[in-house]
């Protein structure tokens, strides 16, 4: 692998605002770019880790919880995208951002690293800006989505949405079939939610990536059909609740 440009160096420095002190591990094999690392995101003010193995992440995110892990895709002991998957099925680390790192651009690997979870992904060769810049955006615009739950939470104390023997609790973020609760992954409720939320609109792949995945990027959309194919898998007999608008996009079923 090429090095990250060292350009970004201090650029990181001078550009992040020192003071953060969000929790960050990285996963990655390669010494010099963990030194790198720690050395850059301990000047731009967070608490960074560093380890080279799967192993040694799980026991990392065991021994704290991070705000964030940059998760490289190729480890000596386990893919990256199955660590990804092992730490999306935990729910203690619902809320932990993962960023990906991959050594190609592809876009295979970026919808793989969406699909098992990532919330943003960058490509090596890379600046430690970029990723400072990077994980800073994802913070801000996960800490923006958690004031909108608790503010939706709050004005709908007591909502709930019930369709067949699906329910959904607004005020406490829960959803049961058939009275068991269904543990869904934070994409999955923010995907299901949005559409119980907006019962009588179309939405097309791009409009959902913006409004359930935050972005409004090159993401091939393929990412929304595997997420909504995911979604109708766990929802069981109320799946048909997602409707298939053929050549658009998706909407809520009507009862």
């Amino acid at each position: 692998m090429a090095p990250p440009e060292s350009d970004g160096d201090s650029d990181a420095r001078r550009s992040a605002t020192p003071g953060s002190g969000e929790r960050v591990l990285m996963v990655d094999d390669e010494p010099d770019l963990r030194n790198l690392f720690l050395f850059n995101f301990r000047e731009a003010g967070f608490e960074p880790e560093a380890v080279g193995t799967a192993a040694e992440a799980f026991a990392a995110v065991a021994r704290a919880r991070p705000a964030v892990v940059v998760l490289d895709l190729m480890l000596p002991d386990l893919p990256g995208t199955e660590v990804c998957r092992r730490m999306r099925e935990d729910p203690e680390l619902a809320d932990v951002a993962i960023v990906m790192l991959t050594a190609r651009g592809d876009e295979y690997d970026r919808i793989l690293g969406f699909e098992v979870g990532a919330d943003d992904y960058v490509v090596k060769p890379f600046s430690v800006r970029e990723l400072v810049l990077r994980i800073r955006a994802l913070l801000r615009r996960l800490g923006e989505r958690a004031v909108a739950r608790r503010r939706s939470g709050a004005e709908a104390a007591g909502e709930r949405h019930v369709w067949r023997t699906l329910e959904v609790d607004a005020a406490r973020h829960r959803v049961y079939l058939e009275g068991k609760e269904l543990g869904l992954r934070p994409l999955e409720y923010k995907l299901l939610t949005t559409l119980l939320d907006n019962p009588e609109r179309t939405f097309t792949r791009k409009a959902l990536l913006e409004e359930v995945w935050g972005t409004s990027g090159d993401l091939n959309t393929r990412t929304v059909d595997t997420h909504v194919r995911r979604l109708r898998e766990r929802l069981g007999p109320c799946g048909e609740l997602v409707e298939t608008v053929h050549s658009v996009g998706y909407r809520l079923r009507r009862p």
